[in-house]
């Protein structure tokens, strides 16, 4: 006979206040109510580079919302003190219990750090579908009727959710290109994050007048909320790991604490770094749905997204324009068509200062995958500050079984950099992907989609679509039509 699950709600509410627009500055107030009685506080701050409008407010209400929703498992109420209206409710709570089925089965079954107390963690045997459910009712203090935010955008600008990565820098490069209006758009966490943002950042900033920088202490929030959860060991900030301990979707707070500036700016066009990722495997585990921690670079998050624009930010559409090329064929673009903006890529978890440069620490995770990408395309990683001890002694010190990548991806990266023993080719790596549940081109604005893939065609070996659970390449004929 299975048993129950260890109770892991530590809040009977989080509480949130109506958010103070004061200039260039917006802050909201998080109160929490543990269930032992005590209570404690925390107040989320942002700072843009001009004045928010008053008209912002209902989308600064949803962004200060947004990483609350990384607790729904562990709380029994969000009592929101400020109105929203219907489809901001219906977002909300569609968010709240995808969050919690992700954070259920990523970070506390199939966990890959040892934050969490032995006593706190379930028995396989015990778990069961329903209790991935948020505990969490959602309750603002009114729900009122849908008014358009901002009816005016113009088509051929786009935002780019701007991070120092190799996505984004291409997905700048690629539009830039071909023509659009381009807007590189910082977030500046409060903490060791923006390193890795800075050198983009201070590129832009020189050559770009369309680029902007929020700054925000969310980062410190989360913090907050470990010292929280009774869960939580308490020595957590002692401890390095390659992954966040709880929460996993971190972009929907960045996208709507950006919408104001697509407001004002009249963006039309939201773009993240979402490269293509094989989900061909069931997305289930132990009979719960969920997105394998990546669910705010799905397309799934596209969709909800497009659907709320809808009805409150009319023709704004977000999109991804690398969503249907692996990472090794990003890298690949940046490199050999963008060598510019790929000196200004830094993904590490470490990076720090030296000698004035950023430079990346090339020994965690995060830097193994950029050196077996840059390798694997005969790239030199010194145009990204790597050190030629990293460089040699790559191969002797990766670890594959480490390297949180496709499996396929992975296959044919080692691969290519020579390791011809253990590793094939697999040759759909280097294509564009197309399916339509995850990865479908028609997501791309028909405006644009010509010419973003003469790009892409130029540094890949055609074109494939998923039969029956395997990727085949599609004849010219078929292509054309899929691309019309």
């Amino acid at each position: 006979m299975s048993g129950k699950i260890p109770d892991m709600v530590c809040f009977s509410s989080i509480e949130i206040s109506e958010p103070i627009i004061n200039g260039k500055s917006v802050k909201t107030n998080i109160f929490l109510n543990k269930t032992e009685g005590d209570e404690s506080a925390f107040s989320i701050m942002l700072k843009y580079q001009e004045k928010v409008k008053d008209d912002s407010l209902p989308l600064l209400r949803l962004a200060f919302t947004m990483p609350l929703l990384n607790y729904g498992l562990f709380s029994k109420k969000f009592k929101l003190n400020f109105p929203i209206s219907k489809t901001d409710y219906n977002i909300l709570n569609e968010l709240n219990r995808i969050f919690s089925r992700d954070i259920f089965v990523n970070k506390i079954l199939r966990r890959r750090t040892n934050y969490i107390l032995s006593d706190f963690l379930p028995k396989q045997e015990d778990v069961k579908p329903e209790d991935a459910n948020s505990k969490a009712i959602i309750e603002p203090s009114q729900v009122y009727n849908d008014k358009i935010i901002s009816p005016d955008v113009d088509k051929n600008s786009c935002g780019i959710l701007s991070s120092g990565g190799k996505e984004s820098l291409l997905t700048y490069g690629l539009l830039n290109e071909i023509g659009c209006n381009t807007y590189p758009l910082y977030i500046n966490e409060s903490g060791g994050h923006w390193r890795t943002a800075i050198p983009a950042y201070r590129y832009h900033k020189k050559i770009d007048s369309n680029t902007y920088r929020v700054w925000t202490n969310v980062d410190r929030f989360y913090v907050f909320m470990l010292d929280n959860l009774k869960f939580i060991r308490s020595d957590h900030r002692k401890i390095w790991a390659d992954t966040y301990p709880i929460r996993l979707c971190i972009f929907p707070f960045y996208v709507f604490l950006l919408l104001p500036i697509f407001v004002d700016k009249k963006i039309g066009n939201l773009l993240i770094g979402s490269e293509f990722d094989d989900l061909r495997s069931t997305l289930e585990y132990l009979g719960i749905k969920h997105f394998y921690g990546i669910y705010d670079q799905h397309q799934d998050y596209d969709n909800i997204m497009n659907n709320w624009y809808t009805k409150r930010i009319p023709d704004l559409h977000q999109w991804s324009a690398v969503r249907n090329i692996s990472g090794l064929v990003v890298e690949k673009i940046l490199v050999k068509h963008y060598p510019k903006l790929a000196r200004f890529q830094r993904s590490c978890h470490s990076c720090h200062f030296e000698n004035n440069r950023i430079v990346p620490c090339g020994t965690c995770s995060k830097c193994m995958g950029v050196l077996l990408f840059l390798l694997a395309n005969k790239a030199n990683p010194k145009i990204m500050n790597f050190k030629n001890e990293n460089i040699e002694s790559f191969l002797s010190q990766v670890d594959p079984l480490k390297l949180r990548l496709d499996q396929d991806e992975k296959n044919h990266s080692f691969y290519l950099i020579g390791n011809n023993q253990n590793y094939k080719p697999v040759d759909h790596v280097e294509k564009i992907h197309m399916n339509k549940e995850t990865c479908d081109l028609s997501l791309i604005p028909f405006h644009l989609r010509k010419q973003l893939l003469h790009i892409l065609e130029q540094y890949t070996l055609g074109y494939c679509v998923l039969d029956d659970n395997n990727w085949v390449s599609v004849h010219k004929n078929e292509k054309e039509v899929l691309r019309s």
